[in-house]
């Protein structure tokens, strides 16, 4: 059995079954397989060296190996959407696909088999030839939505990180990317009608470094967004591997940027906003939005915008955050109090409810789904808006019974944030231990779940948390391996968690996965601990001892 990440449906690789050698392979493209045909002449081309030229019409090949993309529909039908079949034999290579995904996932793995110097961006193996072994696999994903969320707020990640992250969830077979945009520490995307979102709102004078109960601060301005143009490349680009972008802007909470910005947004009749700057601290923030038809048309603006930038084909989902959000400021505003009885909504608790009604309706009118945590099932949802169960599996499980889609995130078992090992070495360690082992465990549907519930289990999402992760180097460590044994919880159809085979998926990462994290640059945290760059002594997290809580 080849070492391949995340582990397939089904493999034949016999022993003694030879090889395939690859000498200046040709391309056989199918229809409907052009976009992968495109990714192989560009990521293989690049590492190996080939050109990947298509047969000539009736073209003998002139004993020159020939890898066919074919789609064969009919595999949706038998094994389910984005599934594909690799076949190998001495003379051809057979990538067939259910759908555009199916063969480009195919693509993956043939790109797996082949090795770590697969990987590279320029060729290694000049003169030792490439070689496939000969045999058989099918595969297909367990769940739709198998994602994982960058924070870019807390720590802005420029544009080039952000498609490089892309890459590394699409070679994982990942198809969601989940993007915080906004937050109380900085606003990242470009709104035309409203510059000073950017001009003001994107940038803070300095940082928290480590958790807040640290003393330390990083005087350094931190900063940046994505333009238009910018978010217009992010999402095709992800488009093209077959990436979902679900663009977050964060309400009526965790909102000091867009406050700082633009004053009348908060509840200037209990607090001087014109005073508040972008946050440089971590935590719950008490600043939040006031509720006034005035900042309704403002986000809706917002939103106008971010839905020219991510079409419905590509980002059917809009997340609204709806989580943390504070009401003291509510509860001494005027303005708020009188709100609450025009409404005649159920105080404060009703007064965010509302903000994310209003949302919810507005997005469905445009052919949206909205998405939040799970805060936004206090007050009731619209029948299209799911939820994302980052507080525990209860929140999930209390929208799939009331009929709403769910994307499990449970903090405490795939935020990634969280320190993956005990003792002292851990950088600025967050939460409960959570190892790589504790991911691959990890089960998107908990057995108390009703069958219809869990139907409505969309799939998982790893969370990628970044106040303590100032850069890209910190962010690959938190999220690398374990984004592997998350890819594989999510893709694969594994048993029980007591009941998988940790051992070999231990040993596939040890044979090879290392090997491609190496040639794509990943800094991630090797099985020994932390290298001696990679620690943080002296910078304070928060770390919480024991097993968390299932929930």
């Amino acid at each position: 059995m080849p070492d391949v990440i995340p582990e397939p449906q089904f493999a034949r690789f016999a022993r003694g079954a030879g090889e395939c050698v690859l000498d200046d392979p040709l391309l056989d493209v199918g229809p409907g397989t052009e976009g992968t045909a495109r990714w192989l002449r560009r990521e293989l081309g690049g590492a190996t060296g080939w050109d990947l030229p298509a047969p000539a019409a009736g073209e003998e090949h002139g004993g020159r190996t020939v890898i066919r993309l074919v789609l064969r529909p009919d595999l949706a039908r038998s094994v389910g959407a984005e599934s594909y079949e690799l076949h190998v034999t001495r003379r051809w290579v057979l990538l067939e696909g259910a759908d555009p995904a199916g063969i480009f996932y195919a693509a993956q793995t043939l790109r797996q088999l082949l090795g770590p110097e697969a990987y590279r961006r320029a060729p290694t193996m000049r003169g030792r030839g490439w070689r496939l072994p000969v045999g058989d696999l099918l595969d297909g994903p367990r769940f739709a939505w198998r994602g994982l969320m960058l924070d870019v707020a807390r720590h802005f990640m420029p544009k080039d990180g952000v498609l490089r992250y892309i890459d590394l969830i699409a070679a994982h077979k990942l198809n969601v990317l989940h993007l915080h945009l906004t937050d109380d520490q900085g606003w990242r995307v470009e709104i035309k009608r409203h510059p000073r979102l950017t001009e003001v709102g994107a940038w803070r004078a300095r940082s928290r470094w480590g958790h807040r109960a640290s003393p330390l601060w990083n005087e350094t301005p931190h900063g940046g967004f994505y333009t238009q143009d910018d978010i217009r490349e992010i999402v095709a680009y992800a488009a093209e591997r077959h990436v979902r972008v679900v663009p977050e802007i964060d309400l009526p909470g965790h909102s000091q940027a867009a406050i700082a910005a633009y004053p009348e947004l908060g509840n200037a009749d209990v607090v001087d906003t014109s005073a508040l700057e972008v946050w440089d601290d971590w935590g719950i923030n008490e600043n939040v939005l006031a509720p006034t038809e005035a900042v309704l048309r403002f986000y809706e603006g917002v939103f106008e915008e971010l839905l020219e930038l991510f079409p419905a084909e590509v980002s059917p989902f809009v997340h609204v955050g709806g989580d943390e959000c504070p009401k003291a400021q509510w509860k001494a505003s005027a303005v708020a109090q009188e709100r609450i009885r025009e409404l005649g909504v159920d105080g404060e608790d009703g007064l965010q409810s509302w903000f994310i009604r209003h949302f919810d309706g507005w997005l469905a009118e445009r052919g949206r789904r909205l998405i939040g945590w799970d805060e936004i099932l206090e007050g009731g949802l619209a029948d299209g808006a799911a939820v994302s169960s980052w507080r525990g599996y209860a929140g999930g499980i209390a929208a799939a019974e009331a009929g709403h889609d769910v994307v499990m995130c449970p903090e405490q078992q795939v935020y990634l944030d969280h320190r993956q090992a005990g003792g002292g070495d851990e950088p600025m360690p967050i939460g409960y231990v959570r190892s790589l082992e504790d991911v691959y465990r990890f089960e998107p549907v908990p057995p108390k779940m009703s069958e219809a519930a869990a139907a409505r289990v969309l799939g998982a999402q790893a969370n990628v948390w970044t106040e303590v992760m100032e850069n890209q180097s910190r962010v690959d460590y938190q999220a690398f391996p374990r984004l592997a044994a998350f890819a594989e919880v999510v893709w694969s159809r594994l048993p029980e968690p007591g009941e998988r085979d940790y051992a070999d998926f231990e040993r596939r990462m040890d044979a090879a996965h290392y090997a491609r994290l190496d040639a794509l640059g990943v800094d991630y945290r090797p099985p020994g601990g932390p290298l001696p760059w990679q620690r943080r002594p002296g910078v304070l997290g928060r770390p919480i001892e024991g097993e968390p809580p299932i929930a």
